[in-house]
């Protein structure tokens, strides 16, 4: 299936010179969606994940329905103050100051195989902290897995020595 044509790119959104990849109208799309994450299931099936984890908020759209697939669990890396339980955390920087990101503390198994999933990969900032999330708690990723990667952010480059797959390459 051709991905690419059930994504609508929005110029200068949401700021003058960024092409925003919008992916809601595949998300509608039921027939597109099922593929895009059946395609997923596909390239992640070989690195033989036990859990899947996935980051706020677009994450969860893409992974939870991977780990259903795949018949295993997810596990939602959320911003700070969201989750209920004991967390570790992980601070970020972004273009101007930080953020933070949350796990629960009794998500992941010392040794448990780790996807990465979500929706996009671009400068690689927010997923390399998930991946330092997953390695705090003892357990290892196998892989990450998208459904966009904008390649001329050069994301990839912050995940090197990691198993990466996407779907739609800009």
């Amino acid at each position: 299936m051709d991905f690419q044509s059930h994504i609508r790119v929005i110029p200068d959104f949401p700021q003058p010179g960024v092409s925003f990849k919008d992916i809601t109208p595949l998300l509608k799309d039921g027939r597109a969606y099922r593929a895009a994450i059946d395609s997923l299931v596909s390239l992640a099936r070989p690195l033989a994940p036990d859990i899947v984890v996935g980051p706020e908020a677009r994450g969860f759209v893409i992974g939870a329905p991977v780990a259903y697939a795949m018949g295993l669990g997810f596990v939602p890396v959320r911003k700070a103050g969201k989750l209920p339980a004991e967390t570790v955390s992980v601070v970020y920087d972004l273009e101007y100051g930080s953020d933070r990101l949350d796990i629960h503390k009794d998500a992941l198994r010392p040794g448990q195989r780790v996807l990465v999933a979500d929706d996009l990969l671009a400068t690689g900032g927010t997923i390399r902290s998930t991946i330092r999330l997953v390695e705090q708690l003892g357990a290892a990723v196998v892989g990450c897995v998208f459904l966009i990667e904008l390649t001329e952010l050069e994301g990839r480059a912050k995940l090197a020595g990691y198993d990466v797959l996407s779907l739609v390459q800009y």
